[in-house]
């Protein structure tokens, strides 16, 4: 697709949520009471399903299948290695936290750059940063501060 054919305003925002929707539907992907990371398989399963063509040349590009319900508020955090979240929720929205460099341990499992988790509002989590440290960005549909 050349440049000039690219046109990001192909579908309605409500046409996204359905397609989303849908695709997560189709797995009994749970998004609603449970973390959901970008290396579960479901999601994995999802990432052709959710993909899309609408981009220039030399992207590659696919929604993720979740989204946050409410305006929301972002973060970026840089973490120590082996620094330590307790348990801990957010109760008042959901959240989406994108790892850009280093890594976390979350439920027994490495995420690193490039990496994911959706965290529901309500739902109690906790990580361990890895050994080299972490850069992380995030979204909350909460003020956390």
């Amino acid at each position: 697709m050349s440049q000039t054919q690219f046109d990001p305003n192909r579908l309605a925002f409500a046409r996204c949520t359905e397609l989303v929707d849908q695709a997560v539907q189709s797995v009994r992907l749970d998004t609603k009471s449970r973390i959901v990371t970008s290396r579960d398989p479901q999601v994995l399963q999802l990432r052709k399903t959710l993909e899309t063509s609408n981009i220039p040349s030399g992207f590659q590009k696919w929604q993720l299948p979740v989204y946050l319900s409410k305006p929301s508020h972002l973060f970026a955090t840089i973490a120590e290695p082996g620094a330590k979240v307790g348990s801990h929720s957010h109760n008042e929205g959901e959240g989406i936290r994108f790892i850009v460099s280093g890594s976390i341990i979350y439920n027994g499992q490495e995420l690193t750059a490039g990496d994911w988790m959706f965290i529901p509002a309500g739902v109690p989590y906790s990580f361990e940063v890895g050994p080299y440290g972490a850069m992380m960005c995030y979204c909350y549909c909460c003020c956390c501060v």
